[in-house]
């Protein structure tokens, strides 16, 4: 199978969490797999816990969906925690999509009664929330607990420098302190790189006990899962309502009007 892997950073910025996200995944696929890693090349890369900038982040990400259905890939992977886009490229796509937060958070409530997730800071923690309202998955939410990074790309200096090291896990340990006594059964990192860091330190649980959810080999593991049940069943996303594409007799309509890429699934005038 063919696995189109979705990063929200400009890779060539991040070159230590490249090299790891790379082995992460290199350790996580089967032998049979096919993984291909991309990340922001038109435009940002570096700031999407501002909304604006994911806004415009997530428009390549579209793009490239069209890209992986062209290309024959076999499912699209979201790497990024605040999901940018996922019902969007859902819509779109007759292969499966997953995201990162979502993916997590359902296989979190499998580990576990209870889950947190360690954020990044407070302008990122609403992002998280958000999603977890979205989901349906309150109940079993105890909290946003926040490391204070204020800007993102300080992280890159975890992956080689022993004093950033340091200080980012100190800084994620004391928040998982506090969602330990929030009642957090389960952690999860909010965001990639974080995850990344945790996996290349190999830090699996807290010093307070609690399981750390490693969401990079999570969101692969579950990836390949939605091309096997959909290999097996011919279908895997959902058509009705949410994920609906525009019907066939609105179709050519649209496409005169949006461009004849659109919808690439759905047949008729324009469709490839």
């Amino acid at each position: 199978m063919k696995i189109w892997y979705q990063s929200m950073t400009n890779l060539p910025n991040w070159p230590g969490y490249q090299r790891v996200l790379h082995s992460v995944i290199d350790r996580a696929k089967e032998a049979g797999t096919e993984v291909e890693v991309h990340g922001m090349t038109k435009v940002g890369g570096i700031g999407d816990q501002f909304r604006y900038l994911e806004y415009l982040e997530t428009a390549e990400l579209l793009d490239n969906v069209h890209q992986a259905i062209d290309r024959g890939f076999d499912a699209f992977l979201i790497g990024n925690i605040g999901d940018p886009g996922l019902r969007a490229a859902r819509e779109v796509a007759d292969i499966p999509v997953l995201g990162l937060c979502e993916s997590s958070m359902h296989l979190a409530c499998i580990m576990g009664a209870s889950f947190s997730f360690i954020t990044i800071n407070d302008k990122f923690t609403p992002r998280i929330v958000e999603n977890v309202t979205t989901y349906g998955l309150e109940k079993r939410f105890v909290g946003a607990h926040k490391m204070n990074i204020t800007r993102l790309h300080d992280l890159e200096g975890g992956f080689e420098n022993p004093q950033s090291k340091a200080r980012i896990l100190s800084d994620f340990e004391a928040a998982a302190e506090s969602a330990d006594k929030a009642g957090a059964e389960v952690l999860i990192a909010a965001g990639g790189v974080v995850s990344g860091l945790l996996a290349h330190w190999q830090v699996s649980q807290s010093q307070c006990g609690i399981p750390i959810l490693d969401g990079i080999t999570s969101l692969v593991k579950m990836g390949e899962m939605a091309v096997k049940i959909q290999s097996l069943t011919g279908r895997f996303i959902s058509k009705r309502r949410l994920y609906a594409p525009p019907p066939l007799e609105q179709i050519e309509e649209l496409r005169k009007a949006y461009g004849n890429y659109i919808y690439p699934s759905v047949p008729g005038p324009g469709s490839r």
